[in-house]
């Protein structure tokens, strides 16, 4: 018997490799035999660096970047075991939880060390790219990404901009002759979950600015200022990237990356599972087990399990999903390619029991999954 566990993390429990490991060991309880493999994944967020280096035996380097808040810090990156194909968070270098929450301020934070992590990259030989956009502390359109790549922001004065958001309402033109030339060779894959526009009522600076310490006038002077880089940026490219649906994701940068560096926006699990080769590892598969913390309405948005289940069932796998707590709608389940759901929170574990030791709790859930396809297939 086959059996594939890929499981995304269970947010602020567990990573998902430790949640790959807790479901294993409620199978080999009830299959002591059976054929084992575990793909952890990731939907472009936290933890897509290692689900891709872990599944492709690759490699983890560090680069001296600036972080938000114009600091030297150390960011982690990744390179796929193709030696070619590298893998960067964002939030690795401008996230939202490198900046304690007093010192949040989106007016002066930059997306620079994500420029930096690609010129890291570079230098490493990487000619494709896959970003994990999200958790960023800065609402810039990606400006300081762009400097940190050669693109010179000026002012009316041709002098080249300060960074973070608020210095944008000074922007008078865009000179992107000096980029990197060494970019034109690189493909990236930028790994979306929001499909927010770059301006306006759905727009990055309205939705997501306040979490980052903006108040309403800071949210209608940021607004103001993303649309004068927009309207700058359009006339320079010829084209108007600020309605393409993740042109806001992580505070703007989505919108750099279409209109510089010729970036496709996807849905992250599926770039992970491509880069990851998932389909091949689950040929011949019994049983495919995937996972998250919560699975509820918004897992259908393009959520990790609901990818894993589509790509199980187009090679006729069966597929359950164990997760931590589970929105009892049968017609979520059975719409979306799965054929049951388990769950760790039940009558008898509470939320709070669960959490307590929830290695053990998975573990536990999954050896009544086990039994139920055992006693079912």
């Amino acid at each position: 018997m086959r059996i594939v566990i890929a499981p995304d993390s269970f947010k602020e429990s567990l990573s998902a490799s430790e949640v790959a490991n807790a479901i294993e060991a409620g199978f080999v309880d009830v299959f002591p035999n059976a054929e084992i493999l575990k793909l952890p994944v990731a939907d472009g967020g936290e933890g897509t660096t290692e689900a891709l280096i872990s599944a492709t035996q690759g490699h983890y380097f560090s680069a001296q970047v600036m972080d938000p808040m114009g600091e030297v810090i150390n960011a982690s990156w990744g390179m796929l075991g193709n030696s070619k194909t590298a893998v960067i968070e964002v939030a690795k270098a401008c996230g939202l939880s490198l900046v304690p929450l007093e010192n949040r301020n989106p007016m002066i934070a930059t997306s620079h060390g994500v420029g930096e992590l690609i010129l890291a990259a570079v230098n490493e030989g990487a000619n494709h790219i896959i970003v994990g956009l999200g958790g960023s502390a800065c609402n810039d359109g990606g400006a300081g990404l762009l400097q940190a790549l050669g693109v010179r922001l000026l002012d009316i004065s041709g002098n080249q901009l300060n960074r973070g958001g608020g210095s944008l309402s000074a922007l008078s033109s865009i000179d992107s002759g000096a980029i990197d030339s060494r970019l034109q060779g690189v493909s990236f894959e930028v790994a979306c979950d929001v499909d927010n526009p770059l301006l306006g009522p759905q727009g990055t600076s309205v939705i997501f600015a306040p979490q980052k310490g903006a108040n309403s006038e800071m949210i209608a002077q940021l607004d103001a200022n993303l649309t004068r880089y927009s309207d700058i940026l359009t006339s320079t490219i010829k084209k108007d990237v600020s309605e393409v649906p993740g042109s806001g994701a992580a505070g703007g940068i989505g919108s750099a990356f279409l209109a510089f560096l010729n970036a496709e926006l996807k849905s992250g699990i599926n770039i992970v599972l491509d880069a990851m080769d998932f389909e091949h590892h689950i040929k011949g598969a019994d049983l495919v087990i995937t996972g998250e913390g919560r699975f509820d309405s918004q897992s259908i948005r393009g959520k990790a399990p609901i990818g894993v289940a589509k790509c199980a069932k187009r090679n006729r796998c069966l597929v359950f999903v164990i997760a931590g707590s589970v929105e009892d709608d049968e017609r979520l389940i059975h719409k979306h390619d799965i054929d049951r759901v388990f769950s760790v929170v039940s009558k008898q574990l509470t939320l709070e029991q669960a959490l307590a030791n929830p290695s053990e709790s998975i573990t536990l859930a999954s050896i009544s999954a086990a039994k139920y396809f055992r006693d079912h297939h």
